[in-house]
């Protein structure tokens, strides 16, 4: 790979664009366009280095700046391909691993943005799962339009979060991609099983279901047992966590808590879960899994292991541990 500046697309300016945003895009053209050092730029923009840098952050972390990287890295390829014959998916994409959480949720979301582009045909059905690592997949796809799209919410979203707004992600991804959104217009989780069949029972929210469990391609994320926003903003009972982990659960794929084999445990909150079912999904032919980092390893595994996935895309730590387990 040579030192060259990889391709980088700057969004389209806003006419509302703000003083700071404005700085990040003059800041990122003068770097990655300019090939000026940080310290020539600090020089022009009348700042320090230590702001020039932040700002460069800054910019990639709001997907201003969209980084893609047009060569492979041979160890990553050998793991996609193992990964691919292990647990009998189409495909693999397997990024190197980033130096924290956060630049490795960021390499995934570069990873998926571009496997998803090329999966992407007219005519065809979306179907979005939420969460941090779907938000950074989102933020590193360029703007395009693939003709005629339906992106459809695969569960429902959480009332109170202050990080990410849940029933955003599909709305964020149909503005990218030119489509017509649908979201489940209810919450992940409802206080009985009688609530939820009635939910699912409602006209508006049925033709959602509908046109959910018979999407062409889904794109979505599992979350473990520590800080998924399920697991931090979803359950309302402290207790509930306690009786999940009793139960065997090691993580959730849409709001559905799972062993280690991948399957639906027997609780109480899998029963009121505002979402397709686990085998909904498993009848989707095109799935791509966005997961890695080492907290989530075990749900990625029972992820594998219920053959929820046609395609993974993870970090090289991750790839290597479940190819390395006997």
């Amino acid at each position: 790979m040579n030192k060259t500046a990889p391709p980088v697309m700057l969004s389209e300016p806003d006419t509302a664009i703000d003083a700071e945003e404005e700085l990040q895009a003059r800041v990122a053209w003068h770097y990655y366009i300019g090939n000026l050092t940080q310290q020539e730029i600090a020089h022009r923009i009348g700042s320090n280095r230590a702001r020039v840098n932040r700002l460069l952050a800054a910019s990639r972390e709001s997907g201003l700046v969209q980084i893609t990287i047009n060569s492979k890295i041979a160890p990553c390829i050998a793991l996609e391909e193992q990964l691919a014959e292990r647990f009998d998916l189409e495909s693999a994409v397997v990024v190197p691993t980033g130096a924290n959480p956060e630049a490795n949720m960021t390499a995934l979301g570069i990873g998926a943005a571009g496997c998803l582009a090329k999966r992407i045909e007219p005519g065809g059905t979306i179907g979005i799962g939420w969460g941090r690592t779907i938000r950074a997949v989102l933020r590193a796809m360029p703007q395009r339009s693939y003709g005629a799209l339906n992106a459809v919410s695969l569960q429902g979203g959480l009332s109170h979060c202050p990080s990410i707004n849940t029933f955003d992600i599909v709305s964020d991804f149909a503005n990218l991609c030119h489509a017509d959104g649908y979201l489940f217009a209810a919450p992940i989780y409802v206080g009985s099983q009688k609530a939820r069949d009635m939910i699912l029972q409602e006209e508006t929210v049925r033709s959602t279901y509908e046109l959910a469990r018979n999407a062409d391609l889904a794109l979505l994320t599992c979350g473990d047992l520590t800080e998924s926003l399920v697991v931090t903003y979803g359950i309302s009972k402290p207790d509930d966590l306690r009786t999940l982990r009793k139960a065997g659960a090691v993580g959730d794929m849409l709001g559905h808590f799972m062993d280690a084999n991948g399957e639906p445990i027997d609780h109480p909150l899998n029963r009121r879960t505002v979402a397709i079912s686990l085998d909904d999904l498993r009848k989707i032919d095109d799935v791509v899994l966005v997961s890695g980092g080492a907290k989530k390893f075990h749900v990625t595994r029972a992820a594998l292991r219920g053959r929820y996935a046609s395609v993974l895309v993870t970090d090289e730590d991750t790839a290597r541990r479940l190819c390395e387990e006997p």
